[in-house]
């Protein structure tokens, strides 16, 4: 694959969504286009990864400009990786809005679209500017999706989370590209390659990175900047959650992983704080989820703790620790989503009601109930599924690294992870319909299936490749450790940004 085809994961998706705003509103039409555009990204994806999973990297300056100046395009395996599971889930996310009426929502299509190209290129720029603004680029979209929804209908709490997130979100970019100002007038450049262990060698570049990472911290939800995301995601769409966890934190996550790599070298003066941070993530995020008596919320909460097990990997910077991380990271993003997605099936059909209102639905709804239980004790860690393979590296790398008190709090995080899956499938899928309030039992009736089979399917084909990636772990942790071994020497991904 030639390093000049790159730009294209930007710019198709752009060019589509401009098209579809010009073409008639016909439902069909623009979900056709949607989705075969969606499709056809991933099997790119797919072709890079095959290219650079050697370990190798493509690099493509747009127009030819010199390095520190162009717009410069780079991909290893990791970024390839995440450009493949981003546009599978965006994909899958945009299968459950057709099944589920979400995307007869104006301009649906073109919003995801852009969003898709925003992802695309914040997982491929090499230049920090860049990343803001396509950060920038992926978030514009949502502020519109959020607002567009439920137009005239929105509660109190739909309202402040639109609020919440519109705010927070703004602040947090003035952050990031302050931050990304003090790099280029300390340094004279945002090229990441120019910028190779500046932050290692010089404590005022490093101070400035240090700007650039709390802001990311602040989009991928860690701790004590975390509680905008359980304020938020609970109230957002079915298809919508699915799809932005998915995609905003996980693309900051992956900032994370990149500038550490790069700028700081892995310093390892700097990882405690790391270490400190993320196992407090770990543990205080799923303590709120214990303490939530509605499924999405608890959801909400476990992605605020699961964020502390994928950023752990960083912090332990080891080839093991990095891979395990790297790991973990592809594999929430697939469970989480098939768990918002199951969820998101069963109150399109039958309402959206505290835990224990509706229950029973394993005797109506077996399928749904299998989907969910699979993708819940793959969060849990439960083998054969991929979250065992995942949290098993990880506490093994943790305890290689010495990290002791992490291995600990990652274990105790998974008890209590267990406990909370539990309480959902219980109070859920368990227990006698007749239980219910009567007035609910009118509504919903006690007999006879409501989710229709291609409503709980993206969430299935969810909770399956999970599956299959418990079982066949060998598959994804060897491109996850030639991934790792990408950030442990940044040599080729630099000489790819830099070109010939």
């Amino acid at each position: 694959m030639s390093a000049a085809l790159l730009p294209l994961f930007v710019g198709a998706p752009l060019l589509v969504a401009g098209v579809l705003l010009v073409l008639p509103s016909n439902v069909v039409l623009q979900r056709t286009i949607t989705l075969l555009t969606l499709a056809g990204l991933v099997a790119f994806a797919g072709v890079l990864l095959a290219e650079v999973s050697d370990g190798s990297a493509l690099g493509h300056t747009i127009s030819g400009w010199i390095p520190g100046v162009g717009i410069v395009f780079a991909a290893d395996t990791f970024s390839a990786l995440m450009l493949l599971v981003t546009g599978f889930l965006t994909l899958v996310s945009a299968w459950f809005a057709a099944a589920s009426g979400e995307d007869k929502l104006t301009f649906f299509g073109p919003l995801v679209l852009v969003i898709t190209s925003g992802v695309c290129g914040a997982l491929l720029t090499a230049d920090l500017f860049n990343l803001f603004v396509f950060v920038e680029v992926m978030l514009l979209p949502s502020y519109a999706l959020i607002m567009l929804a439920r137009p005239g209908r929105a509660s109190v709490g739909q309202v402040s989370a639109a609020r919440i997130y519109v705010t927070l979100n703004l602040l947090t970019s003035t952050i990031l590209v302050a931050g990304v100002g003090l790099i280029y007038g300390i340094t004279g450049t945002v090229n990441s390659a120019q910028l190779a262990g500046r932050a290692a060698q010089d404590p005022a570049v490093a101070v400035a990175a240090g700007v650039v990472l709390l802001a990311l911290a602040v989009k991928a939800s860690v701790v004590p900047v975390h509680g905008w995301l359980s304020r938020t995601y609970p109230y957002m769409p079915p298809a919508m959650t699915a799809m932005f966890s998915g995609l905003h934190t996980k693309v900051a996550a992956y900032g994370i992983y990149r500038i550490y790599a790069v700028l700081f070298d892995g310093d390892a003066r700097y990882l405690w704080i790391g270490v400190l941070l993320f196992s407090l993530t770990m543990l205080i995020g799923v303590l709120g989820a214990v303490g939530e008596h509605d499924a999405r919320s608890i959801l909400a909460f476990h992605m605020v703790s699961q964020l502390g097990y994928i950023l752990l990997g960083v912090a332990l910077f080891t080839q093991f620790g990095l891979a395990a991380g790297i790991f973990y990271l592809l594999h929430h993003m697939i469970v989480k989503a098939s768990l918002f997605l199951s969820i998101g099936a069963v109150e399109r059909s039958y309402g959206r009601y505290p835990l224990g209102t509706i229950t029973g639905l394993l005797s109506r709804e077996p399928l749904t109930a299998i989907v969910f239980l699979l993708a819940a004790l793959s969060l849990a860690g439960i083998p054969p599924l991929s979250g065992f393979v995942a949290k098993l590296t990880l506490v093994v790398a943790a305890w290689e690294a010495g990290q002791v008190a992490a291995v600990a709090i990652a274990i105790l995080v998974s008890l209590f992870t267990v406990q909370s899956m539990m309480k959902i499938w219980g109070k859920t899928f368990l227990g006698d319909p007749k239980d219910n309030d009567d007035d609910v039992i009118e509504q919903v009736g006690t007999e006879g299936s409501r989710i229709r089979v291609g409503l709980i399917a993206p969430a299935g084909v969810l909770a399956v490749t999970t599956l299959v990636l418990g079982l066949g772990a060998q598959l994804l942790l060897p491109l996850a450790n030639t991934a790792a071994a990408g950030l442990l020497d940044t040599s080729t991904y630099v000489q790819a940004v830099l070109g010939p």
